[in-house]
């Protein structure tokens, strides 16, 4: 102690003497901070993705883009089918349809055969053969029932590859009983006129046919019954015609073309001559 009654003060008291943040600070300046743990994660320091791995991925998106493929040609050749199907019955109705009408605005027209010869006469102009028919319509294709009259032109032919038969009919411009005379060449024993021909500009009725046939309603006196003949060789007209089609495929997804059973509305004679003497 010293005098006085205080104690010693010395190196150990003087350090107690010291506030409590200048304790804290000597020690921290004492030495640097020991390092913070290093924590090291496995497959931390790898980058990108293997070959193994980039194989699968290829070979998964391949399978997916054939799958999609094969999907989308399996609908579009569904498509086609159904388009053509479709198309097929369309042009079936509007065969049958066409043929209707020219059958149902048949004009009784008159001809001039063996034109400049002493056997020229005029006669009802209308040919009827088994595969083969001419007549006058107010109805045509290109015009329907608004046009002019038109001289139709039947003809049952051969498909290029010879698969079946074609129905064709050709449309020419009727002028009166002069541009008629080039068809008809006599009337002895019975009309001969000249053979249809199919070109260019013949239009296709029917198609794919195994057969096709015309015959023609003959009118007789009672008490016998009308019968029907697959040659016209009379003056006169027929009562109806019937044109016999029968398809080279059958089958149930479509539409087949059928017979077509039309009367001729004439009320008019061709071989009378109503203005009087």
């Amino acid at each position: 102690m010293q005098p006085g009654g205080s104690l010693p003060v010395g190196p150990a008291m003087a350090f107690c003497r010291l506030p409590f943040s200048t304790h804290i600070a000597g020690q921290r300046r004492r030495g640097p901070a020991p390092p913070l743990p290093q924590f090291h994660v496995r497959g931390a320091r790898r980058a990108g993705v293997t070959l193994i791995e980039v194989l699968i991925a290829v070979s998964l998106l391949s399978l997916l883009s054939v799958g999609m493929l094969f999907a989308l040609r399996v609908g579009l050749n569904g498509l086609d089918k159904a388009n053509k199907k479709l198309m097929d019955n369309r042009r079936v109705t509007g065969a049958q349809r066409i043929l209707e009408q020219q059958l149902a605005s048949f004009m009784p027209a008159k001809a001039i055969c063996a034109a400049g010869t002493p056997t020229q006469v005029v006669i009802p102009l209308f040919q009827g053969e088994p595969q083969s028919m001419r007549f006058v319509s107010t109805y045509s294709i290109e015009e329907a029932a608004r046009g002019y009259p038109r001289l139709l032109e039947f003809q049952v032919i051969p498909r290029e590859d010879g698969r079946g038969l074609r129905l064709v009919v050709n449309e020419r411009p009727y002028g009166g009983p002069q541009t008629a005379a080039f068809f008809c060449l006599g009337v002895l024993p019975s009309p001969q006129y000249r053979p249809i021909e199919a070109g260019p500009a013949s239009f296709v009725l029917a198609d794919r046919l195994a057969s096709c046939r015309f015959s023609y309603q003959e009118m007789l006196p009672p008490p016998d019954i009308d019968r029907w003949v697959d040659r016209w060789i009379a003056t006169a007209l027929p009562q109806a015609v019937r044109i016999e089609l029968r398809p080279l495929e059958t089958g149930a997804a479509g539409l087949q073309p059928l017979s077509v059973t039309t009367r001729l509305h004439v009320d008019r004679l061709p071989d009378l001559d109503y203005n009087g003497p």
